[in-house]
């Protein structure tokens, strides 16, 4: 039973420090690794799930995946249609 929680309050607290990290970040600018610093709460959030059902977590972790990076990657896109100096 113990097992359950520690994947329930690993994943919160990646879930929770991933997003602050990403959002506030330790300055980087290079959208490469902002995609990767994304993954961090997409990890937590399967682990989260992992704990009610394997195949709830790993459906929710690759749509998670596939909805962050295209959007990344679309503003990326955008922000050098504009000439925006990244």
């Amino acid at each position: 039973m113990l097992d359950v929680y520690v994947w329930f309050y690993t994943g919160c607290i990646l879930v929770i420090v991933g997003s602050i990290a990403t959002v506030i970040g330790p300055g980087v600018k290079d959208p490469v690794v902002r995609t990767i610093n994304t993954e961090i709460p997409a990890v937590g959030i399967s682990m989260i799930f992992l704990t009610y059902n394997h195949t709830i977590a790993l459906v929710t972790f690759i749509a998670a995946t596939a909805i962050i990076t295209l959007i990344l990657l679309r503003a990326v896109v955008r922000l050098e249609e504009m000439g925006a100096e990244l």
